[in-house]
């Protein structure tokens, strides 16, 4: 187990170097980078840009203030300088300085690291806590009444995405045109620091209602699916036959027999969910309640080109996803000990 984490470990390095520069040179090459940016409000300043147009190019500044404005961003080296130079921070996780909001990124990352990480830990832990149970139930009743009618509830939350159910929550329970029974916006009240602990957990909480709900209405019916199905297909198999030959109830047989074997689809999936949910599902979500995370910082740092920032995140957002994918590979062998992967290794 050893020699196959090391060797993990070992694979991480030539896949981030990869993403990396896949992303480095998409966005190097796209046009409207801070320079340009930069170059346009220059020219705002000058009174050179013309009303109505936008970006007017190099057009009435001088060649030493275009030589000014490449060397603040760090453009006055050719790619791969920069591309080496960015690798080389990032071996020391010195992720730079963001271009527009003056402050190191990885100062910006552990910022908005706590709202983006309790949304994203509270709604995956609700998302399984209400699909565990009923995909096992739907499962163990596939084709009666109670499954028909919560396949046609599932079939509505699969196809509606999460955005949609906050905008709904937003207009029903947060004084959209109903009821005014929870905040708006925020993750937490002006008056925070002035209540008790008691007072600031139920505050927290308070906030996080609704965007918890719309992340939950939006996520659990895949997963649900998942876990039907795969119980669906661990009870028609030969050792559930046999465990209900030899008389054990039919909890024992659930729980004790084909939850491990069917709980490792899950396992195999953590991964993406996770992922999906802190980093992708978290921005409409962020956005729709001024939630202020990665999400908003990244999608932020996309729209005014803010390089440092975006391979920030991307650097972090992929290192944890592979670290993930490590972790659930542990997570097999730990819940099923059969599986061992020297042997499947060798076996190929």
């Amino acid at each position: 187990m050893s020699t196959y984490i090391l060797k993990r470990l070992l694979l991480m390095i030539p896949t981030l170097l990869i993403i990396l520069l896949i992303n480095f040179m998409v966005i190097q090459l796209a046009p409207g980078g801070p320079v340009e940016q930069a170059i346009y409000q220059a020219q705002q300043v000058n009174g050179l840009a013309h009303t109505g147009l936008q970006y007017q190019g190099k057009q009435g500044l001088t060649p030493e203030m275009l030589e000014k404005i490449n060397i603040q961003y760090g453009f006055d080296q050719p790619l791969h300088i920069r591309f080496w130079e960015m690798l080389t921070r990032y071996a020391q996780f010195d992720l730079g300085q963001s271009f527009f909001k003056d402050k190191p990124v990885t100062e910006l990352i552990w910022e908005k690291l706590p709202v983006s990480l309790s949304l994203g830990l509270w709604s995956t832990l609700l998302i399984y806590l209400v699909s565990i149970p009923l995909g096992i139930r739907k499962a163990r009743k596939h084709g009666s009444l109670f499954d028909q009618t919560t396949s046609l509830m599932l079939a509505v939350g699969y196809a509606i995405p999460a955005f949609i159910f906050a905008i709904l929550l937003i207009v029903f329970f947060a004084g959209g045109s109903y009821l005014h029974r929870l905040p708006l916006q925020g993750i937490r009240s002006q008056n925070f620091a002035e209540l008790s602990f008691f007072a600031k957990i139920q505050d927290y909480f308070w906030h996080m209602a609704l965007p918890l709900l719309a992340m939950v209405l939006g996520g659990f019916a895949s997963l649900t699916y998942l876990v039907k199905f795969s119980f669906v297909e661990e009870l028609s198999k030969q050792y559930v036959l046999a465990a209900r030959a030899k008389g054990l109830t039919e909890h024992a047989v659930l729980y004790r027999h084909v939850f491990r074997n069917a709980i490792l689809v899950l396992i195999a999936g953590l991964p993406e969910v996770l992922i999906g949910v802190f980093f992708v599902g978290n921005l409409f979500i962020e956005i729709i309640f001024n939630l202020d995370g990665l999400g908003v910082l990244g999608f932020e740092a996309i729209i005014q080109r803010d390089y440092p920032v975006i391979f920030g995140t991307l650097f972090i957002f992929t290192l944890l996803g592979l670290i993930l994918r490590l972790l659930s590979d542990l997570l097999y062998q730990l819940i099923d000990p059969r599986i061992h992967f020297s042997s499947r290794r060798g076996s190929q």
